[in-house]
């Protein structure tokens, strides 16, 4: 690992630690973000936005990236300020969710199109119910998302197409009892009595393009979207990068494949994926991130920090994360001479059942310029 930017000294900075988390989350969502719908997402930073928005918005910037998109909700949230955004992920779904809501400003599905999506075919695919049968939802469920995955594909425009997956996404999720796709067969003891269990697939889907078609608008701007890895990116002209890798926890594992390789084959009908058929869940293998080992997760830190040098750089990071945070500043101080560091507690809520783990944090923007 190199000590500083090649022909550059290493800057004499100090790292600043700020505590103003009240006057941040204080600060007005705008409007238009409020719409964007809260997906059960390991790690999503959707309950952080006010506080996320309060930092952002003190920053001087046109252009944004957000190469580790996820759930989408901050890069809808740069889009809500009138930013241009460049988001991707190494993942398909959190390709398609950005799709339709960041880089889509103005296809929807009308009364039409969705008449369209749910009607049944003749001779249509049977792969999800014939692979999953016994592992996830009811049988009707099952056929229900064949159909429609199908008849996706008969959609004009690829971000119209984008926005019936990315409610099929959610709908998923949502009847999933935990949101994670790790358990299967008989899940009758998480059964609670909501709502989104007992409502069929059929029926969420309806919902969820109604809830979709509210995010769609247009700030002026033209936004990219890309399924890519972070270190394929040229990240030339972006003013500002928002940066939120997977990082390595203290426990558990930070596999999103494992977790969400059901919503990751339903996003391309499983083409092109290898699955497990040994796994009782048919998980899809994973593929390969430096940020998934501590061997490896201090140099690809480095190696995303140069990448972005000549942006100013917003990290996102919680307390029970591999590396340690002085470590991360020490690393951004070889690329910027100024480094400033928010911090506030946040507790991640995953799952919905009383047993899940309940994960209280200080989360910390470290922002770099």
């Amino acid at each position: 690992m190199s000590d500083a930017v090649p022909g550059r000294p290493r800057p004499e900075a100090r790292i600043e630690l700020d505590y103003s988390r009240e006057m941040f989350d204080k600060i007005p969502l705008p409007e238009q973000a409020l719409v964007f719908p809260e997906l059960r997402y390991m790690g999503s930073k959707h309950r952080l936005l006010p506080w996320l928005h309060g930092v952002l918005r003190s920053l001087d910037f046109e252009t944004a990236a957000d190469p580790f998109a996820g759930s989408g909700s901050v890069a809808y949230l740069l889009k809500s300020m009138g930013k241009q955004v460049f988001a991707s992920d190494f993942l398909n779904f959190p390709a398609v969710l950005a799709s339709a809501t960041v880089a889509n400003s103005k296809y929807r599905i009308d009364a039409n199109a969705l008449k369209q999506l749910v009607a049944v075919r003749r001779k249509g695919p049977h792969f999800i119910e014939e692979t999953f049968g016994g592992v996830f939802y009811a049988k009707s469920d099952l056929q229900f998302l064949d159909r429609v995955s199908a008849n996706i594909d008969d959609l004009a425009h690829p971000q119209q197409r984008a926005l019936a997956k990315a409610a099929l996404i959610r709908s998923s999720l949502k009847k999933q009892p935990r949101g994670v796709f790790t358990i299967s067969g008989d899940l009758s003891h998480y059964d609670d009595g909501r709502r989104d269990l007992r409502l069929s697939m059929e029926e969420h889907f309806s919902e969820q393009i109604a809830v979709f078609n509210k995010v769609v608008f247009d700030n002026g701007k033209r936004h990219t979207v890309k399924r890519a890895d972070v270190f394929s990116l040229k990240p030339a002209g972006v003013d500002l990068v928002y940066l939120d890798p997977p990082y390595v926890p203290r426990s558990d594992d930070n596999c999103y494949m494992k977790r969400y390789h059901f919503l990751e084959g339903l996003s391309c009908y499983w083409r092109g994926v290898r699955i497990m058929q040994d796994t009782k869940v048919k998980k899809i293998e994973k593929p390969h991130t430096p940020f998934g080992s501590r061997k490896s997760a201090i140099d690809a830190f480095d190696r995303l920090f140069r990448l972005y040098r000549h942006s100013k750089i917003v990290l996102s990071y919680s307390s029970n994360g591999y590396p340690d945070r002085e470590v991360l500043e020490d690393l951004l101080r070889r690329y910027k001479a100024h480094v400033t560091a928010f911090e506030r507690p946040h507790r991640y809520h995953f799952g919905t059942h009383r047993g899940v783990e309940r994960a209280n944090v200080r989360e910390y923007l470290i922002v770099g310029q």
